[in-house]
């Protein structure tokens, strides 16, 4: 949600960061039902911990990238006439990669292998990810009418931070 409210104060285009986020969801809904059996077979903990170090390291990338928009021209950090293409094509990219092995995928994953439905859990995945990426796109947009990008980064930094925190709890508790 976070990387999508980002996407749309940056290319201020958001039916097509929709778009682009929503192709890229359905991409890793469909290696998560598809790799569920495998990724249930892994040891828990070291996955957790692959995960905890995602959300700090998202965190860490998030809160530099408001230090930096924070000192240089604000400005400069949104693509004022970015086109459709790229508005879709940055979207894609960066939900593909960012989104990559987290939560959300390895749940899809295991709720593929231990219903044995993955076309449901597949269908049921996907529809929250596109909801919560329109209500993240519509957000977004009214947040570029309000907040500079270097707070909503500050905000998302907190947010991963926090993920990372909690990951880590949930590992030490066993």
């Amino acid at each position: 949600m976070m990387a999508t409210i980002v996407l749309v104060t940056r290319y201020r285009r958001p039916a097509y960061v929709w778009l682009g986020a929503v192709s890229a969801f359905t991409i890793h809904v469909v290696v998560a039902v598809s790799a569920g059996k495998v990724i249930s077979l892994l040891p828990r903990t070291p996955v957790e911990l692959a995960v905890a170090a995602t959300f700090l390291t998202g965190s860490v990338v998030l809160f530099r990238a408001a230090r930096a928009a924070s000192v240089d021209d604000l400005e400069t950090t949104t693509v004022a006439h970015a086109s459709a293409r790229a508005a879709f094509a940055g979207s894609f990219g960066l939900i593909i990669l960012a989104e990559w092995g987290d939560l959300t995928q390895l749940a899809e994953a295991s709720l593929a292998a231990t219903t044995r439905q993955p076309v449901a859990v597949g269908i049921g995945a996907l529809a929250a990810l596109a909801t919560v990426s329109m209500i993240a796109c519509t957000v977004g947009r009214q947040l570029v009418e309000r907040l500079p990008i270097h707070k909503v980064n500050y905000v998302g930094s907190a947010v991963f931070a926090t993920l990372a925190i909690w990951t880590l709890v949930e590992v030490a508790r066993g």
